[in-house]
């Protein structure tokens, strides 16, 4: 199965010897570190290993061996553990091992199976390294990793640290094979006669990420450049550094609107964000969520506009829940950042008789395609989303108001639900051009308290739906119509 080759032949390979310049030129580890290796059995964990393996003599490193098995593909994920079990026992080093439902822990957290999966891994791996005292956690992603995450953020519309990619050192968890493509890790396995396991996940292309890595890099290479991941990395870095730069030069903004913080809270002066240019703005609120989250997962730019265009209103009260049960209030001129410790379901709902916050949230594809609900906490309602057939749609007065259709191909995700805000416009069903919400509402009779719990749907830009009254025209069923999303509105609050 594996074939340990002398370490003092293997140091002389040329991709060990990259492997080996790229940890010396991030400083990723010193002479007699302590490395826990995660390896899942694939190409890329088993490269790494190997390559680890390789430079421990010459670094006089420790190693340990980790791996969380996801509970993913019954029998295969079991076969993977025990494929890892006997690498580690071929080389002498200890093992770690634990299995984690992954499904059942994300119906827990509500995240995406990827994120889920992640947040579970590295959570096993960090306390593995604290109990037995390992320095560094080395991982596996390399070159073409990043440049597809680049790309994937690049298209999410992230802003430069998200299109920066991965860190090749981030806290103690470091990644050898950054530099490497991953054409240069199979020509290594195979020349070393290295087995490996190949996951078919990595295939499955209802992932957005591999949809990116099995039909829009191959585009842009055979298209437009055969060294899209070498310049995508460079792109990668050269963000990277500015966005070191800058954050040096945003900590003097910072530190003069952060009143006072502790672990669960930071206090920021509006009066004194509002006196900064607005991209020093994002990025103090950015790094005011860093440090009350401990990281900027799931934050994307809409969730930083809001916070924006929050502190820019006249009403001196608001709220704003972002993911991770990050809460952000407006208290006249404080803007607090806090960290809730129960569901943003249920901690402290809005007064009956109080109008609610301006509220933003981002409605992914997965989320939808899994139906999984979305409650929007200020207005106590629960939206659920289903795709069905367009003859299983043709009875549409049957379902109310609380009910809309919408061909599924039409739709551009994330979708946003938010409340009304001033010069929005939308196309009505039947119509042509389009008309002001204001005037939607005036012509309908809502008056401007009702206004703020309506909940808006946007597709891109562009509204798709007043819930409760009207869809957008761009988006209505047709012959041509071959899937139909089904988004339904459940208010608990029936006398508003």
């Amino acid at each position: 199965m594996f074939n340990p080759i002398p370490k003092n032949i293997l140091i002389n390979h040329l991709f060990i010897r990259k492997v080996y310049q790229t940890v010396k030129h991030y400083s990723m580890l010193q002479k007699k570190d302590s490395v826990l290796v995660g390896v899942s059995g694939g190409p890329d964990s088993m490269a790494l290993l190997h390559a680890l393996v390789a430079l421990s003599d010459l670094m006089d490193l420790r190693l340990g061996v980790v791996h969380l098995n996801h509970c993913l593909r019954q029998k295969a994920s079991d076969n993977d553990e025990e494929f890892v079990k006997s690498v580690a026992k071929k080389h002498g080093l200890p093992v770690f091992i634990k299995k984690k439902d992954i499904l059942q822990e994300r119906g827990k957290t509500g995240l995406s199976l990827e994120e889920a999966g992640r947040e579970a891994r590295y959570h096993f791996f960090n306390a593995v390294c604290r109990k037995m005292q390992f320095d560094k956690i080395a991982v596996g992603h390399h070159q073409d990793d990043n440049a597809e995450l680049i790309l994937l953020n690049l298209l999410r519309g992230s802003g430069p640290a998200g299109i920066g990619g991965i860190a090749p050192v981030r806290k103690n968890i470091i990644r050898p094979l950054i530099r490497a493509p991953h054409t240069e890790i199979i020509d290594y396995l195979k020349s070393q006669k290295i087995d490996y396991i190949i996951d078919q996940s990595n295939y499955d292309e209802r992932f957005a990420r591999n949809k990116i890595r099995h039909q829009l890099m191959p585009l842009l290479k055979n298209t437009y450049n055969p060294k899209m991941s070498e310049t995508l990395n460079r792109l990668g870095t050269i963000l990277q550094s500015e966005e070191e730069w800058i954050n040096a030069l945003v900590s003097p903004f910072f530190d003069q609107a952060v009143l006072n913080s502790d672990s669960q809270k930071m206090n920021l002066s509006i009066s004194e964000l509002l006196n900064f240019h607005m991209a020093a703005q994002r990025r103090v609120i950015r790094k005011a969520i860093l440090e009350i989250k401990g990281n900027l997962r799931r934050i994307t730019y809409s969730h930083i506009d809001s916070i924006i265009q929050l502190i820019n209103k006249d009403f001196t009260a608001a709220r704003l829940d972002l993911p991770d049960q990050i809460r952000i209030l407006k208290q006249a001129d404080l803007l607090i950042i806090q960290k809730e410790t129960k569901n943003l379901r249920t901690a402290k709902p809005p007064a009956e008789d109080a109008k609610p916050a301006v509220f933003e949230y981002l409605v992914s594809r997965p989320t939808v395609e899994s139906e999984d609900p979305v409650y929007i906490h200020e207005i106590k309602t629960r939206i659920t989303f289903s795709k069905i057939t367009p003859d299983q749609s043709q009875n549409l007065s049957g379902h109310g108001d609380h009910a809309a259709f919408f061909d599924w191909d039409t739709i551009q995700f994330p979708i946003v639900i938010r409340n009304f805000r001033s010069g929005d416009r939308f196309s009505p069903i039947g119509m042509t051009g389009t008309q002001k919400l204001k005037k939607f509402f005036i012509n309908n009779k809502i008056n401007p308290f009702k206004r703020a719990f309506i909940p808006i749907f946007l597709s891109g830009e562009t509204i798709i739906w007043v819930g409760g009254f009207r869809i957008s025209e761009p988006v209505k069923i047709t012959s041509e119509t071959q899937t139909v999303l089904k988004v339904e509105i459940f208010t608990e609050t029936e006398s508003l």
